[in-house]
């Protein structure tokens, strides 16, 4: 009985190890408000227009006290950038899903990503939505 407890714990950890990233995917594809490390950038779909996504991305950095270095808006995405005051530069992406949802991706630092940093925006952005 231990045996095939065993074999079925295995076979189970082989499979999510097999499928895991799959699995990543599949889930912040399927809901929003999952926010997923992946590339070196944070990314989370949020049920809120380009345009609400936007001004709460604004209002975060304000709340932060970090000033908006460069804005480039084209027709369905928004970039935002930024700079800590050790120097790392801040990248919000905002994408344009559908009119009532967005993509948002934070990326801090160029050569070595700040996760945690990342995560901290991302926390503030949700606060202003």
């Amino acid at each position: 009985m231990l045996k095939k407890i065993f074999i079925f714990l295995v076979a189970g950890f082989t499979l999510v190890n097999i499928c895991g990233c799959f699995v990543l995917f599949a889930g912040a594809a399927g809901s929003a408000g999952t926010a997923a490390w992946l590339s070196g950038k944070l990314t989370e779909q949020v049920n809120y227009s380009l345009e609400s996504t936007v001004k709460a991305s604004k209002s975060a950095l304000k709340s932060l006290k970090l000033s908006i270095t460069k804005e480039t808006i084209e027709t369905d995405v928004v970039q935002i950038m930024s700079k800590y005051s050790d120097g790392k530069t801040i990248w919000i992406d905002i994408h344009r899903i559908t009119n009532a949802s967005s993509k948002i991706e934070i990326r801090v630092g160029a050569v070595n990503p700040d996760k945690e940093a990342a995560d901290k925006i991302l926390e503030r952005i949700q606060r202003y939505l």
